[in-house]
């Protein structure tokens, strides 16, 4: 019993490390954001897709601050999927159907 315990004690503290260690911190330029429903369909979204660990889309700074795996997941994949929901995203642009969908909030005003 000793031994399994030094062994867990032992090796925790390293999958710990290496689990943590692929996390990536990236700001995200949310130009066309411009409610708060366009800051809770962003969130949602991205803290679904898989790899993601928080999200956090700021309204009056127009920007969002995603940290995600690396391993599982790249800021591509991540600014399409805000693209895929009617957002632009740094340099993605927004899907042009889907921005066609959201909600009269959500647009634009005079686009």
């Amino acid at each position: 019993m000793k031994i399994t315990s030094i062994i867990i004690m032992t090796f925790f503290p390293l999958i710990l490390v290496s689990a943590c260690g692929d996390e990536v911190k990236a700001e995200v330029k949310l130009e066309t954001i411009q409610c708060g429903m366009c800051v809770n369909t962003i969130e949602k979204n991205l803290k679904n897709l898989e790899g993601v660990v928080r999200v956090d889309v700021d309204l009056k700074k127009k920007a969002g601050v995603v940290t995600y795996n690396a391993t599982v997941v790249d800021l591509q994949a991540i600014e399409n999927t805000i693209s895929g929901l009617g957002y632009d995203a740094n340099n993605t642009q927004a899907n042009q159907e889907a921005y066609n969908k959201l909600d009269a909030c959500c647009k634009i005003p005079g686009k």
